[in-house]
């Protein structure tokens, strides 16, 4: 047997407390957000944090990436305009496939929510950054502004006309107001399906990875047999980080279709 790894040994004991502690503590410390720089305006606090600083990163990348779009351009595309076209057509599908030629007055605004969305997933990726999608204020904040612009898109294409979305047509007067009632709570239910889709995806899969992560790393320093089979868990820790870089783009997808889907619904009272 290798030297220290007595299960009765202290030292075995105050590894095992190690990787306890990586478990039960680490991974949700990649999820607090940290004042930079704290500033105050007539009381109010409107201090820097890593949640803004990493949203701003975002947006500047977004930007970047559309200046990029316009740099250069061939009549034969090359990879990076290739790549470029291929998620400007994505997402012009989207529209195109859920709103038809009716959406093409939002294609701007769609088109920078799938940008800001899938860059905000991105850089969450890169270690000892901040992922912003994986706090419900910014999902919840960022469904409830599309949600009350629907709507006040809905009232005005269709005026007072937009409130019979609530009452289907031919629906007995007794069951009315059950009907009414339940129609109401699944609309605005959407907002919160929306917005915890995107933020349980991000939070669990960056959670786990940090709790992989963690155990490979208290393995490896523990020495011994614990050492070596560190590689068990670094293997799968690539094969996820694979997995949680697909599902980053899916969700920011997802998202954007589901706001197309939505909107839609509002424009042909469906």
């Amino acid at each position: 047997m290798v030297e220290g790894s007595n299960p009765s040994s202290p030292d075995t004991h105050e590894k095992w407390d190690n990787i306890m502690s990586t478990f039960i503590n680490s991974p949700l410390e990649q999820f607090e957000i940290v004042t930079i720089l704290p500033l105050t305006l007539f009381g109010l606090n409107i201090s820097l944090t890593n949640s803004f600083l990493f949203l701003l990163i975002s947006s500047i990348l977004c930007i970047f990436w559309l200046i990029l779009s316009f740099y250069n351009i061939t009549l034969i595309p090359n990879n990076w305009q290739l790549v470029q076209e291929s998620f400007y057509n994505l997402t012009s599908n989207i529209v195109k496939d859920n709103l038809g030629f009716k959406g093409e007055v939002y294609f701007p605004f769609i088109l920078t929510l799938h940008f800001l969305l899938l860059f905000c997933n991105l850089v969450g990726m890169i270690p000892y950054s901040f992922t912003v999608t994986s706090h419900i204020i910014f999902t919840f904040s960022l469904a409830l502004s599309i949600f009350i612009g629907i709507n006040i898109i809905g009232v005005r294409t269709h005026g007072f006309r937009f409130f019979s979305l609530f009452l289907p047509k031919g629906v007995p007067l007794i069951i009315m107001p059950l009907l009414v009632t339940i129609e109401i709570v699944s609309y605005i239910i959407k907002v919160f399906t929306l917005s915890i889709r995107l933020f349980a995806n991000m939070t669990s899969g960056h959670t786990l990875l940090k709790i992989i992560a963690g155990f490979s790393w208290t393995m490896l320093k523990a020495g011994g047999l614990l050492a070596f089979f560190h590689i068990v868990p670094l293997a799968l820790l690539l094969v996820l980080i694979g997995l949680e870089l697909g599902i980053a783009a899916l969700q920011a997808y997802v998202f954007t279709l589901l706001t197309c889907i939505y909107l839609n619904d509002v424009l042909d009272m469906h």
